[in-house]
């Protein structure tokens, strides 16, 4: 089959087209013809070498991150899924490669595809859904009549988690640039601030959660606009020993994040507010109740660029540019 690899870590490095075997399945694996990949920043900085402590993977690599398409195969063990049923998924770490014409994935990390919806629109739901859900569910337990702050509204996380938000019936604040206030007030959205010419420190405060991928200086004065006991959830770091520990990383890398992420926890803690790092992961299940919200209408994909297969090298450095609202997407079939 074709796919793209990456032959060694760098920035500048592009991803090189080669014929490889198609993966094997295991008992508990479903084969899935690729008909749609979502492209992500995790796929530039896994890229450019940046997450090798947290993901030491082996080169050559094939990247990428979300899929829809069709199942062609499945392991012996296999209960929920068929040859021909159609399905998306986020593949959990070590098991990643969309970018490529098949792909085996454990099925308790796929979910039947949203009816209501294209490959490619699909596609672009899987790792930006789960990790809006991971972050505003799971981690911030936000509630109807509490106020979160998401950053880049714009952006693909940015754009389901206000969706979600809306949908848990929080009070939602955004930043952006004001060519993007029309989309993101028809999201849901209700204070927009752009970040242009605005500091949202002057305009947000007491807030229950915030939502935290910008830089660190963003993330400490987000800590500052939560209210006691508010929650800080940062998909962008620093991580911190908690996560270091489930992770099972090793010893020298657990000092490394301890030590990156004492400042910021510091802050945290003086502010009494709490801090969590959050790195996505792949889960069927959430991606099932995902599907729920599509087909009934309170969540939809925001797609700003579909490109071909044979695209994926410009594709990707568009996702690197900055420029996306919402996914950039590969149609492989």
């Amino acid at each position: 089959m074709k796919a793209y690899t990456i032959n060694k870590y760098g920035k500048k490095e592009t991803l090189h087209l080669n014929d490889v075997p198609v993966p094997q399945v295991k008992d508990n694996d479903v084969l899935i013809e690729i008909h749609a990949a979502g492209l992500n920043l995790l796929d530039t900085k896994i890229k450019s070498g940046e997450f090798k402590l947290i993901l030491p993977y082996r080169l050559p690599l094939v990247l990428g991150h979300d899929v829809a398409g069709v199942v062609t195969k499945v392991g012996k063990n296999v209960k929920k899924f068929k040859v021909g049923d159609e399905v998306y998924s986020r593949p959990a770490d070590f098991q990643i490669g969309t970018f490529a014409e098949f792909i085996a994935i454990d099925e308790k990390d796929v979910a039947f595809k949203p009816k209501n919806l294209t490959m490619e629109e699909a596609a672009s739901i899987p790792l930006v859904g789960l990790t809006a859900w991971q972050a505003l569910v799971e981690k911030a337990n936000l509630r109807k009549g509490q106020k979160v702050f998401i950053q880049a509204g714009s952006g693909g996380v940015g754009t389901i988690a206000i969706q979600l938000a809306k949908h848990l019936g929080a009070t939602v604040a955004t930043t952006a640039s004001e060519k993007s206030f029309a989309l993101l007030k028809e999201l849901g959205a209700d204070v927009l601030i752009d970040y242009k010419t605005q500091d949202f420190e002057d305009i947000l405060k007491d807030y229950d959660a915030v939502l935290n991928s910008q830089d660190t200086k963003t993330l400490e004065k987000s800590i500052r606009i939560l209210k006691p006991e508010g929650k800080a959830v940062s998909i962008s770091g620093p991580p911190t020993p908690e996560f270091a520990e489930e992770a099972e990383v090793p010893w020298f890398v657990k000092i490394i994040l301890r030590l990156i992420s004492s400042r910021i926890r510091r802050k945290a803690k003086k502010q009494n507010v709490n801090y969590t790092f959050l790195f996505m992961r792949a889960e069927g299940e959430q991606l099932n109740k995902i599907t729920e919200l599509i087909e009934a209408g309170a969540i939809q994909p925001i797609i700003d660029k579909v490109f071909s297969f044979e695209q994926t090298n410009e594709a990707l450095t568009y996702v690197e540019s900055g420029r996306a609202k919402g996914k950039v997407v590969v149609k492989v079939k």
